[in-house]
């Protein structure tokens, strides 16, 4: 046996002495050890079913109960009055001040029909319908979208009777018939807030999985003057660094296991969910190694920035940004969304999980370059996350207390 041999031999050894010694220590708090594998997974089902139930009892109330709005001079229009009843949209008398009602939320929307209703109905001149709402409520945005399209269908109706009376066919005042062919797979369908929520919520565990472990194994250690003892060890600083990673990198994995495990216990509980979402065991596989690399690259950063503190709750201080880079490419998206054409996409942090974590839940095929690109690029960021910590670790001014 070479030196070579030996010395790979001895990191080996060094780095799982470590992370088993590691992992001894942190499960000896249980507390610590249940709130950090299991929060996660136990709040995620009650999350996922609560927005599920949430959005079922949004359709019930504004898509299938009867809706009632506030209309001003109804009496002025009592066949679209009629009409709006017959689509379960029940008008009534509207108060003198309904639009400071509708800007105070008191109402969600109202009618106001014209005082000139009457006569330009009879004259064949447009007959004019206001909605009344405010637009930077999302509140209102269904029932809104429910009166508007009942009021364009009364209109579209009445056209087509003039011109019928006239001897004049319909469709000439139609040259063009446009027709729509949904190209989303079935599983993109009716789950666009979950496409943005859901690959945040993901990233989010993922990158921060094994935060308090990567912490307590650097400035927890620095804190209770146990770490210089481990430092004045023969053993390599890679080592040293690759076991706490390690442990920490588990710690997160372990997390996002049972995490993607009641994903899918959820989503399949949840009315519809299953049918809107990819929840297979192939899915589940591909969103792993997504989230995967992002582990690594989220132990490796907080292990470096631990390095620079001296005590836990300095070290805890970091959380407040690191919690936002998951969030921002999703903002950003919601924002500006970016067509998934280019591999570029595939090599920025954060942008490439969004990506590949929506294209696998909508059932979408990912080319080999994209994932090529992926895994290339964030492994070697994870790589050079990795060797920044063990610069830290270097540093002799590491092993002095604060």
């Amino acid at each position: 046996m070479n030196a070579n041999t030996r010395n790979h031999g001895g990191f080996l050894a060094t780095l799982f002495t470590v992370m088993r010694k590691e992992w001894r220590d942190f499960a000896r708090d249980r507390r610590t050890f249940f709130l950090s594998v299991m929060v996660a997974p136990l709040l995620y089902p009650a999350m996922f079913l609560g927005i599920g139930k949430l959005t079922q009892m949004r359709a019930e109330t504004q898509l299938e109960k009867t809706l009632s709005v506030p209309v001003v001079g109804m009496e002025r229009a009592p066949n679209l009055v009629k009409f709006l009843a017959s689509y379960g949209i029940e008008a009534r008398p509207a108060p003198a001040d309904i639009e400071a009602r509708v800007r105070a939320q008191q109402e969600d929307l109202a009618l106001n029909i014209d005082e000139h209703f009457a006569e330009d109905w009879h004259a064949g001149k447009p007959a004019k319908v206001d909605v009344i709402t405010d637009t930077t409520r999302r509140n209102a945005d269904v029932a809104v979208a429910r009166v508007s399209k009942v009021l364009e269908s009364y209109g579209q109706g009445v056209g087509a009777m003039r011109l019928l009376i006239r001897g004049i066919n319909p469709g000439i005042a139609a040259p063009l018939h446009v027709g729509t062919r949904d190209m989303a797979t079935p599983e993109a369908k009716n789950s666009q807030f979950m496409s943005m929520l859901l690959p945040m919520i993901l990233t989010l565990f993922a990158f921060i999985g094994g935060a308090h472990l990567a912490m307590d194994t650097t400035a927890g250690e620095r804190e209770r003057q146990s770490l210089e003892p481990l430092l004045a060890t023969p053993a390599s600083r890679a080592a040293l660094v690759g076991g706490k990673m390690l442990a920490a990198a588990m710690l997160g994995l372990a997390s996002m296991l049972l995490i993607l495990v009641s994903f899918k216990l959820s989503a399949t509980l949840a009315s519809g969910m299953a049918k809107q979402m990819d929840v297979s065991f192939l899915a589940m596989g591909k969103l792993l190694l997504t989230l995967l690399p992002l582990v690594l690259m989220g132990t490796a950063l907080i292990t470096a920035l631990a390095a620079s503190a001296k005590s836990m709750k300095e070290a805890g201080s970091h959380m407040v940004w690191l919690m936002m880079l998951p969030m921002l490419s999703g903002v950003v998206l919601s924002a500006y969304p970016l067509k998934d054409t280019t591999l570029w996409q595939y090599a920025v942090p954060f942008l490439s999980q969004n990506q590949l974590i929506q294209k696998i839940t909508r059932g979408d095929v990912t080319s080999v370059e994209q994932w090529g690109t992926y895994l290339a690029s964030s492994l070697a960021l994870a790589a050079v996350l990795w060797a920044l910590a063990v610069w830290r670790y270097k540093q002799e001014k590491l092993a002095i207390s604060a």
